[in-house]
């Protein structure tokens, strides 16, 4: 089975999201789209969490202010506009050549539509660059143990190298 899939992995504060973020950069003749995960801070305080598309659309994941029966740690996550942000993506359109989720984690696979969009993408012919959590539920460990997987990690103490390295990966998942 040809790996078609990129995982990024590693500790909290590892970089994976400036690292994924970065090398979007130089990727936009590839047509991506897709979401990522960035920290809501006030005061210099992590209060939550806020989805941004790849075309500039945004909303709230999370904050400590949200009431909700789904929580992770002191955050309550807004499960139905989650949901409502994944049905306005637009992942699967003609001409889409990378498709990136940042990330799969906890939060997200609290939701039984993020799941199966993410199995949907994993299976699909276009490649797939995400950042996943290194631990978490059980469809974590399932989906990294894909054969179509190539599982990367970040490290803070060799970011740069880790990067250069993720960025030789995504050239060939790009070239085929």
């Amino acid at each position: 089975m040809r790996e078609k899939n990129l995982l990024v992995t590693g500790t909290p504060g590892s970089g994976k999201t400036t690292v994924v973020e970065k090398m979007l950069e130089t990727l936009g003749e590839h047509n991506p789209s897709g979401f990522f995960t960035k920290e809501v801070k006030k005061g210099g305080i992590r209060t939550g969490f806020e989805l941004v598309s790849l075309d500039g659309r945004r909303r709230i994941l999370s904050h400590v202010g949200i009431r909700s029966r789904y929580r992770v740690g002191k955050y309550g996550v807004d499960l139905e506009s989650f949901e409502a942000f994944l049905d306005e993506l637009s992942l699967f359109e003609p001409g889409t050549g990378l498709i990136v989720i940042d990330e799969i984690g906890k939060m997200e696979c609290l939701s039984g539509k993020f799941c199966t969009l993410v199995n949907r993408v994993l299976d699909s012919s276009i490649p797939f660059l995400a950042t996943i959590s290194v631990s978490g539920p059980a469809l974590l460990d399932e989906i990294k143990a894909r054969d179509d997987v190539v599982l990367m990690e970040i490290r803070r103490e060799t970011r740069e190298s880790d990067a250069d390295a993720l960025s030789r990966k995504v050239g060939e998942l790009l070239a085929g």
